[in-house]
C-alpha cells in the first residue's frame, strides 16, 4: 500500500485526510525490523530523471524571467505563473523537485515584487514572503518549504531584537540549537523513516547544522589569545557533532563541519613539527577517505557504537540500534 492510492481513497472521501499517515505507518510495520538491518536515508524528492529535466526548464525559465528588466509591479505576472505551474505539477502529479525550484522561484519574485534585498530587512516584507513559504507548505504539502520558513522566522525575529548576527555568533548557535530539537521532533513521529516527517526533518537538520557549527566554530576562532588550545576544542566539537549525529541517523547534520574540521585539523597540525609538501591536500583526501569510509559503514558503526544504548529513554526518539 502507498502513499498515492490512499491520497486517492482520501479524495473519493473513502477515508479521511488524517487517517493517510496512520494507515502508511499501519502498513509499514511490518517492514520495521527488516528496514533496522539495511537502513539509507533515501532521498524522496526525486522520483525519476523526468523530474530533473523538468526541473531544469523551470530553471531556465525562471532565470530567463529574472533576467528581464521590469518594473516592479510587473514581477507579480512570473509570479502568478509559477504559482499555477505549481498547482499543476505539484497540486496535480506530486512532482516534489520541480515543486522546490517552483517555490525558490516564486520566493524570488515575491522579493523582488517586495522589493527585499540584502539591505533591506523590513518586517512587513519578510512576513509576507515567511507567509506564502507558509501557504506552500499549506497546500502542496512539500517537506523543503519549512527550511524557508525558518529561515523567515530567524530574519523576523533577529529584526524585531535589533541584533546583529554578525557579531553575534552564539545566536546563530542558538537558533541552530531550536532549529535541531524541532527537526528531532518530526523524527520522533518517524524513526522508521517512512513518512513526510522524516523529510521534513531532514531539511531543518541541514539548516541546523551550519547554524550550530558557525556559531560555536566561529566563536572558538575570535578567541585567538584567551583561550588556549583552541584547535583541539574544534577538534573535540568535531568529534561531539559526528558522534550526534551518528546518534539520531543524520549525516546531513556532518556536511557543514566538514569544513572547519579542515581548518581546525590544519592549525593543529601547524604546531607540531610537521613539514610536509602539499600538507593542505593531504588533509583533504584524508577528509575524503574518512566520508568514504564512514559513508559506506555509517549504520554498522552507528550499531557498534551505540548498541547499548538501546534501553535509555531517547533512545525512543531515533531509529533502533541493533543489541550486540
Amino acid at each position: 500500500m502507498n502513499r498515492d492510492k490512499l491520497e486517492a481513497a482520501s479524495k473519493q472521501g473513502i477515508i479521511s485526510k488524517d487517517q493517510v499517515e496512520a494507515l502508511l505507518s499501519f502498513f509499514q510495520a511490518d517492514t520495521c525490523v527488516s528496514d533496522q538491518n539495511n537502513s539509507e536515508e533515501h532521498m524522496k524528492f526525486v522520483r525519476s530523471f523526468g523530474d530533473v529535466f523538468i526541473t531544469l526548464g523551470i530553471v531556465f525559465v525562471a532565470v530567463a524571467c529574472a533576467q528581464i528588466n521590469m518594473m516592479t509591479w510587473l514581477n507579480i505576472i512570473p509570479l502568478l505563473l509559477l504559482i499555477a505551474t505549481t498547482e499543476w505539477l505539484v497540486r496535480g502529479r506530486r512532482l516534489v523537485l520541480p515543486g522546490i525550484a517552483l517555490l525558490i522561484s516564486s520566493l524570488y519574485f515575491a522579493s523582488q515584487l517586495v522589493e527585499l534585498s540584502m539591505l533591506n530587512y523590513g518586517l512587513i516584507n519578510l512576513i509576507f514572503l515567511t507567509g506564502l513559504a507558509g501557504l506552500f507548505y499549506w497546500r502542496y504539502k512539500i517537506p523543503f518549504t519549512l527550511l524557508p520558513i525558518a529561515l523567515g522566522f530567524i530574519a523576523m525575529t533577529s529584526v524585531i531584537i535589533e541584533i546583529d548576527l554578525l557579531n553575534a555568533q552564539y545566536v546563530l548557535t542558538l537558533y541552530g540549537l531550536i532549529i535541531f530539537c524541532v527537526a528531532m521532533w518530526f523524527d520522533s513521529h518517524d524513526i522508521i523513516r517512512k513518512t513526510r516527517f522524516s523529510d521534513s526533518a531532514f531539511w531543518l537538520h541541514l539548516l541546523a547544522a551550519p547554524l550550530i557549527v558557525h556559531g560555536v566554530m566561529v566563536s572558538l576562532l575570535a578567541a585567538t589569545d584567551s583561550l588556549p588550545f583552541k584547535e583541539v576544542l574544534m577538534i573535540t566539537f568535531f568529534s561531539i557533532f559526528f558522534l550526534l549525529a551518528l546518534y539520531v541517523d543524520r549525516r546531513a547534520l556532518l556536511v557543514s563541519s566538514l569544513s572547519y574540521a579542515i581548518y581546525a585539523v590544519l592549525a593543529l597540525s601547524k604546531t607540531n613539527a610537521f613539514d610536509v609538501e602539499n600538507l593542505t591536500l593531504l588533509i583533504i583526501a584524508a577528509f575524503g577517505a574518512f566520508i568514504i569510509f564512514f559513508g559506506t559503514y555509517w549504520y554498522k558503526i552507528r550499531n557498534i557504537v551505540f548498541s547499548n544504548t538501546g534501553k535509555f529513554v531517547v533512545s525512543r526518539y531515533v531509529p533502533p540500534f541493533i543489541e550486540k
